[in-house]
């Protein structure tokens, strides 16, 4: 390796890692998968890396490797498909004291943990921008979007591009961009909340209720723990594909698949796409707690609106939480 060699890698690692968080999150909304996410940021700086001598400077260099990471992701999306919630395939289940069967063959949608994507705590507009355009419900109608249509919302709404450049990258005129764009940000507002009714991550209300939440289901008080949640909440379980509206039903749910004992359960504090989450431990029959699932809350003012629970435990490692818990 010549000299001239070492020194163009040397520049652009120094021009390029300091994207790389940003391209996560991008990757991440795009493709609704953390584990996917890493691996194309990772294709995504080696095709920037080889033609890295050929770059002309016609753009900027992090619209050039949001430009390769967009590729990158429209061909997973065209390979894996969408990564749904089980709220996004149909009508809740009636019944929650029946088994519950799981499809581990669907790519779910998974949660992202905020100490990933976080936006660096010098702008508080970009970190709450970063915080809403990462939330679970953002995401997840994301995926309802077809993949040029996400490119377009994504880049004009989220990285606010210009519609030239947008239309550029899908390889449309303009107004077929602007056409796309009005589509998708319709297609949104039928499945995606209402930001302004979710409490901020800082209100001082909403760390005394968590607490309460945490207090009650590891002291399996069931009845008090759904009054938490507001008369018409969610709740959805990936990989189950059975998903239940109603505190009274979500309290049946509970016991029926559950039924813990006091001390079973134990929730570690964590957050996840801009919102509040626990991780659940359950006790084993040796009576070591270890991973059981990944719980990421969606609060009002009202209440608790919507729990989506995570039972894939290979995310613990991604959220850098412990194996087993040590005994309290």
């Amino acid at each position: 390796m010549t000299n001239s060699t070492i020194e163009q890698d040397q520049d652009f690692q120094r021009l390029a890692d300091p994207y790389r968080r940003e391209l996560l999150a991008h990757c991440y909304r795009m493709l609704g998968s953390i584990h996917d996410a890493e691996d194309l940021v990772q294709e995504t700086y080696l095709r920037a890396w080889r033609s890295y001598g050929n770059f002309e400077g016609r753009s900027s260099l992090r619209t050039w490797l949001y430009r390769i990471a967009t590729n990158c992701c429209l061909t997973a999306i065209d390979q894996r498909g969408n990564r749904p919630m089980p709220s996004g395939l149909g009508a809740p289940s009636d019944d929650p004291e029946r088994p519950v069967v799981a499809s581990p063959e669907v790519p779910w949608l998974e949660p992202v943990p905020d100490s990933v994507l976080g936006a660096d705590a010098v702008d508080p507009a970009t970190i709450v921008a970063s915080r809403e355009t990462t939330r679970l419900a953002f995401v997840a109608a994301l995926q309802h979007l077809p993949p040029n249509q996400r490119v377009v919302l994504i880049l004009r709404d989220v990285l606010k591009w210009k519609a030239a450049e947008a239309a550029e990258r899908v390889a449309v005129s303009t107004a077929s961009a602007n056409s796309a764009l009005q589509r998708a940000r319709a297609q949104l507002q039928q499945v995606a909340p209402r930001e302004d009714e979710l409490v901020e991550p800082t209100d001082p209300g909403q760390r005394e209720l968590l607490d309460r939440y945490a207090s009650l289901f590891e002291n399996a008080d069931i009845k008090g723990l759904v009054e938490l949640f507001k008369e018409d909440a969610v709740w959805e379980m990936p990989p189950f594909p059975q998903w239940f509206v109603g505190r009274d039903v979500i309290a049946r749910l509970i016991l029926a698949q559950c039924d813990p004992e006091p001390g079973e359960l134990r929730l570690v504090p964590t957050a996840a796409n801009g919102q509040p989450a626990f991780a659940m431990y359950r006790r084993d029959e040796d009576g070591v707690h270890r991973p059981y699932q990944i719980q990421v809350l969606s609060i009002t003012g009202e209440g608790i609106t919507q729990a989506s629970v995570f039972f894939d435990t290979t995310l613990f490692a991604t959220f850098g939480l412990p194996e087993v818990l040590p005994a309290s």
